[in-house]
């Protein structure tokens, strides 16, 4: 849970880009009446409670010339949570889902080329023994997700 004004307000700031210079913590401390040393504790403070799960750059993937799929399987109950961390454990694995529905595992894949994905796929059937079906991504639509947490 996000705790307070300020929690909310550096949240919102950083889902807009970290500042390209030097001291970018310091920088995002003048906008928010902090200082760096507070900025950084307040980030180790939401990463250490869940909130924060990553601060890094997003790198455009059809840019470096990457392909992305969204894959999907339908796995019994029992086995759903093994299969899908097995399945996030593969480094082309970008977001992995359990979802109520009869296709109850859902995931995204990228990398150089679709014979690639494909590949992953059919070694992930034989692992697993699922059967996938995938959904390549042939246009973007959505360029960028934030969370506007201050009004």
């Amino acid at each position: 849970m996000i705790t307070g004004d300020t929690e909310k307000r550096l949240l919102d700031l950083l889902q807009e880009g970290i500042p390209v210079e030097p001291r970018p913590f310091a920088r995002l401390g003048e906008k928010l009446g902090l200082t760096e040393d507070q900025v950084l504790e307040l980030l180790r403070s939401l990463k250490e409670r869940g909130v924060l799960r990553h601060l890094g750059a997003s790198p455009d993937s059809r840019r470096l010339g990457f392909v992305t799929t969204l894959a999907a399987a339908s796995v019994p109950p029992e086995r759903a949570e093994e299969v899908a961390r097995r399945i996030a454990e593969h480094p082309q694995v970008t977001h992995c889902y359990l979802r109520r529905h009869r296709m109850n595992i859902w995931f995204t894949l990228v990398d150089r080329d679709f014979e690639s994905i494909e590949n992953l796929l059919a070694a992930l059937s034989r692992e697993l023994g699922v059967e996938f079906r995938h959904f390549p991504a042939r246009k973007l639509f959505k360029l960028r997700a934030t969370f506007k947490l201050q009004r």
